[in-house]
């Protein structure tokens, strides 16, 4: 429900929002509007009021009767900018010109123009027979809530779409984050958000398959999601049309043999079929992938003949075109797991199938190791000290100013990842674990230099 998100549910998902709105038990489109508007620094402190006052566990209390139709809504708590216009409207006489001269010099904190304000609305509520001493209460409680009051129709534009998106999340959970990873296709770290909000709804992300991919993500049935082909690095979206397009007019692939007789586009050429090959998807072949890099050259050629086949029968009197059948290819070691989450990696931009992290999960428990999403969600103080683990993702190496090497390096666990930055005097104790793909555990302190959380390295060891 954050400003600006149209993906609204999503952004509500954090812990003090979902906490409140859980206690608050929203029963009409008012509450959330509500929400929106008070889940801010300021008003913030204003949410347990509203929800007692709106449970009936504490008095609405008004400073004076007129108040009352403007602030019913909202349980007798400010809330909205359009409230403090129509209060000083009702309540001291101003046109709603003044009304939004008074909100603006409020929101800028001009003394001159502030006190001249305050002069005129305190000697409207006068002429309007509220007394002196209620006028000035008023006042003083009206000037720091027209600092921080949020228009309400623009927090309920946000409201109608996070109970849209809401909506959708509970009833049609599939479709809903299918359509939210095909719009943030570009952006792996949103995508790999996602996967992980998918898996905690229990819908599995299925990895590439070249009979049952289409060009975006798609759903499978009522619990999976299908990547699509054209999130494999380096396929194209033209081969990946010819592939859709052949298979909707002669069925499945059979076999790899079956693949590279029909498909005969020349962008299905040696970078393409290894990506293919990688990202697995003819696994349901039952072809291992190494042993299918291993004789790439073989594949090429087979498809190649393929091609000259089709071409040197094209004029037949019968237009006959034979299948070339003769694919053999010769045996080599299959890829481990460890290789195969990195080809994963390295085409789809994050792991699918698995993460390499995940087998150490229990001795990361033993050591007390806390996931990243709990270290960037905790609110800890600057240089608290943290112990975390992950999976390097990136290494940029800089020298300071003395010409002294340091890294910044981003990990990732299970969760979200993180920042991790390696001084010299720790870099030169173990250079060598510095490199992408390796799976580390690192003892460090936090630091929230400029609002962002990273870590700073202290200690690091190799999982």
């Amino acid at each position: 429900l954050r400003a600006g998100e149209t993906t609204g549910i999503f952004q509500l998902e954090s812990s003090g929002m979902r906490g409140y709105l859980k206690q608050l038990k929203p029963t009409g489109l008012e509450d959330i509007i509500a929400m929106v508007a008070l889940y801010r620094p300021g008003p913030m402190e204003l949410i347990p009021q509203y929800i007692r006052r709106k449970h009936g566990q504490e008095k609405i209390v008004y400073l004076h009767p007129k108040l009352e139709p403007i602030l019913a809504k909202t349980y007798g708590v400010a809330v909205y900018q359009e409230q403090l216009m129509k209060i000083a409207r009702d309540l001291a006489g101003f046109t709603l010109t003044e009304a939004d001269i008074l909100r603006k010099a409020v929101g800028k904190k001009i003394k001159s123009l502030l006190q001249a304000q305050a002069e005129k609305m305190i000697n409207g509520m006068i002429e309007r027979s509220i007394d002196e001493k209620t006028a000035e209460k008023i006042w003083q409680w009206f000037e720091p809530f027209a600092q921080y009051g949020f228009n309400k129709s623009h927090a309920t534009c946000y409201a109608l779409i996070g109970y849209q998106t809401a909506y959708l999340k509970a009833h049609f959970p599939v479709e809903f984050t299918t359509s939210l990873l095909n719009a943030n296709n570009s952006d792996l770290e949103r995508v790999s958000f996602l996967i992980n909000e998918a898996k905690r709804l229990n819908i599995e992300i299925l990895p590439p398959d070249i009979n049952k991919s289409y060009t975006d993500f798609s759903p499978e049935n009522s619990k999976t999601i299908r990547f699509g082909l054209l999130a494999i690095k380096n396929i194209g979206a033209n081969i990946v049309s010819i592939i859709i397009e052949e298979r909707g007019r002669g069925g499945p692939f059979e076999n790899l043999a079956d693949f590279l007789n029909r498909i005969n586009h020349r962008d299905l050429n040696k970078k393409s079929l290894e990506s293919l090959i990688k990202s697995g998807c003819f696994d349901s072949f039952g072809v291992e992938r190494q042993t299918a890099l291993g004789n790439i050259e073989e594949l090429l050629k087979f498809n190649s003949l393929s091609k000259k086949s089709k071409l040197s029968n094209q004029n037949s009197l019968f237009n006959y075109q034979p299948k070339l059948t003769s694919l053999k290819l010769n045996p080599t070691e299959p890829a481990d797991a460890k290789v195969k989450l990195a080809w994963e990696k390295e085409l789809l931009g994050l792991y699918v199938t698995d993460h390499p992290l995940k087998k150490y999960l229990p001795h990361l428990k033993d050591n007390r190791v806390q996931p990243i999403k709990d270290v960037l969600n905790s609110g800890r103080k600057d240089r608290a000290r943290l112990k975390v683990a992950g999976v390097i993702s990136n290494v940029q190496k800089i020298l300071t100013k003395m010409g002294q090497p340091m890294l910044f390096v981003k990990i990732e666990d299970l969760t979200d990842n993180l920042e991790v930055i390696v001084f010299s005097e720790t870099l030169s104790k173990n250079p060598e674990l510095w490199k992408e793909n390796n799976i580390i555990m690192i003892n460090g302190q936090l630091s929230l230099r400029n609002g962002e959380p990273k870590l700073i390295c202290n200690e690091v060891k190799e999982l």
